[in-house]
């Protein structure tokens, strides 16, 4: 039972996730751009690969849900925050992490979402 329970909670999980952190979405975004300005590929597949890090089916449902939380008061307010932190931390250092964290993101979505590699 507790297995059932378990399993049930962690397939919800990235659904409920996604839902209610408008904050992560800004952050994830704010990131995302400068990835696209890294690597060409990744221009234009920012829901995919936000949904593919929750492993969430890219529907149209869950990229208005995106939309919707983009319009948000929270992610609105979280937006600005986001990028004046990345500014304030730009390094070499933390050039070279992201970098590495696009080439995971993309790596990521690739998988979920093959159809995004091309």
């Amino acid at each position: 039972m507790k297995r059932i329970i378990a399993g049930l909670l962690l397939a919800a999980t990235p659904l409920c996730a996604l839902a209610v952190d408008a904050q992560a979405l800004a952050r994830f975004d704010v990131g995302y751009a400068r990835c696209e300005a890294l690597t060409s590929q990744m221009a234009g597949h920012r829901d995919e690969a936000y949904l593919s890090l929750w492993r969430v089916k890219v529907t149209d449902k869950a990229r208005a849900d995106l939309a919707a939380l983009r319009r948000g008061k929270v992610y609105q307010a979280e937006y600005p925050r986001a990028v004046a932190r990345l500014e304030k931390k730009k390094s070499v250092d933390t050039d070279q992490r992201l970098k590495q964290q696009c080439q995971a993101t993309w790596a990521q979505t690739r998988l979920q979402v093959p159809a995004a590699s091309k």
